[in-house]
């Protein structure tokens, strides 16, 4: 039976995804449990590195549990032009001092974490790389989870591929679909709104949403707070149950039809 909704695309579970998945992502720096999951889900994994930096996003900032209370640490960026692409951004001259200020942030905060003596020395090797390139820094953070979660999917820098880069939308993605070979293309489930499966049937792509299941663990704090960087989710969990977290997800496809709930006129 086909869910409905108001005013936002019916969606059904996915069922029939296809033997070479994609999925395609900004680059973030140490993002939720999701992005992973989203890695995990998938046989091919593109990063962009040529979009646009954006100062009110995830590129280079994230949340993590302090005194029971979700904070902000930022990774301090260079001054430079807002039009350039991430792959073009640097790391500010004082980051080295910077980083050691959140680092200390992070040892208050998890330092009795369960996990905090096997976890932390990957997070200071994170925040210590020497690739002071912004993109290069945030896909080395990446490629050093997927290798910690023993993450078998094929990570791909967007620049690499032979595509039209000018390109927008769904064109581009069609197209990278195109170039990999791709059968499925899965978007985390906030894109909802900017794809529809029909443009991507037209092309020999099934489209998919990935929902994370939000999984209470114990934290801290009294309180259970989700969507925290993955730092929090290996602070106080083992390898082994985070591993089995990638699994906690739903694949969702867009339904042809949208129910509005409105009432129907003759």
């Amino acid at each position: 039976m086909m869910p409905e909704s108001f005013d936002e695309p019916a969606l059904l579970q996915g069922t029939h995804a296809g033997r070479n998945k994609l999925a395609i992502m900004q680059p973030y720096f140490l993002p939720y449990l999701g992005y992973f999951q989203l890695i995990n889900a998938v046989d091919l994994f593109v990063v962009y590195d040529n979009i646009k930096y954006t100062k009110k996003g995830w590129i280079n900032r994230n949340r993590f549990l302090l005194n029971g209370k979700d904070a902000l640490f930022t990774i301090p960026i260079a001054a430079s032009s807002d039009f350039l692409d991430v792959s073009q951004k640097s790391l500010a001259n004082d980051y080295t001092k910077e980083s050691g200020h959140i680092l200390a942030r992070i040892r208050q905060a998890y330092r009795k974490a369960p996990q905090f003596g096997q976890i932390y020395p990957v997070i200071e090797s994170i925040f210590t790389h020497d690739n002071r390139n912004l993109f290069g820094f945030i896909f080395h953070a990446i490629r050093t989870i997927v290798q910690l979660l023993d993450i078998t999917t094929e990570l791909i820098v967007s620049s690499s591929l032979d595509i039209d880069h000018q390109s927008k939308g769904v064109l581009k993605v069609l197209a990278i679909c195109q170039k990999l070979q791709a059968d499925t293309y899965i978007n985390p489930i906030g894109g909802i709104e900017l794809y529809a499966g029909q443009d991507f049937r037209a092309s020999g792509v099934n489209l998919y949403f990935h929902n994370m299941e939000v999984v209470a663990y114990r934290q801290a704090g009294t309180e259970f707070i989700s969507h925290l960087s993955i730092i929090d989710v290996l602070m106080f969990n083992s390898l082994p149950q985070v591993k089995a977290m990638l699994q906690q997800f739903k694949l969702l496809e867009p339904a042809d039809i949208i129910h509005t709930g409105e009432p129907k006129t003759e």
